[in-house]
């Protein structure tokens, strides 16, 4: 039961961290938003692009959550404790780096916001600078996604 345990505990952080951040993250993005957009609501579309992008990090902690839950799911009898901890240790690096790349990215989006009030034609810099931070989230997911791969049951 114990490898049980470590497993769920991998898919719990892998998806309420980094769901946690992006919900973080869209929030901090979309009160920015929101202001700009009562003041112009042309706006609206450059304006999403740059709130949706902290979800981004919830999607790769969903993954990495599903991935693992479909190959423990099945086995017959109880996961091994060696590799439950091994699913605990996939889950890790796209939940904590994708929760954290989240609220950053969420940050930069809402200053990127602020470039879309005053210069729209501006608009594509502030998604560049956003999309910057990605990269860490990305590198996060892949990683999760290789040592997801390495479990033997």
């Amino acid at each position: 039961m114990l490898g049980s345990f470590y497993a769920y505990l991998g898919v719990a952080i892998a998806v309420l961290f980094s769901g946690y951040g992006s919900a973080y993250g869209v929030g901090l993005a979309g009160r920015a938003s929101a202001g700009v957009v009562t003041e112009d609501p042309k706006k609206f579309g450059q304006t999403l692009i740059l709130t949706a992008l902290p979800g981004t990090q919830g999607i790769y902690g969903f993954v990495i959550g599903m991935l693992m839950v479909f190959k423990f799911a099945a086995v017959p009898g109880p996961i091994p404790v060696e590799a439950g901890l091994r699913f605990l240790g996939a889950g890790i690096p796209i939940g904590i780096v994708g929760m954290l790349s989240a609220i950053a990215q969420g940050k930069v989006a809402a200053a990127g916001v602020g470039i879309v009030a005053k210069r729209p034609e501006e608009a594509a810099k502030g998604i560049v600078y956003a999309g910057l931070v990605e990269t860490y989230a990305i590198l996060a997911f892949i990683i999760s996604f290789f040592l997801y791969n390495a479990i033997n049951i």
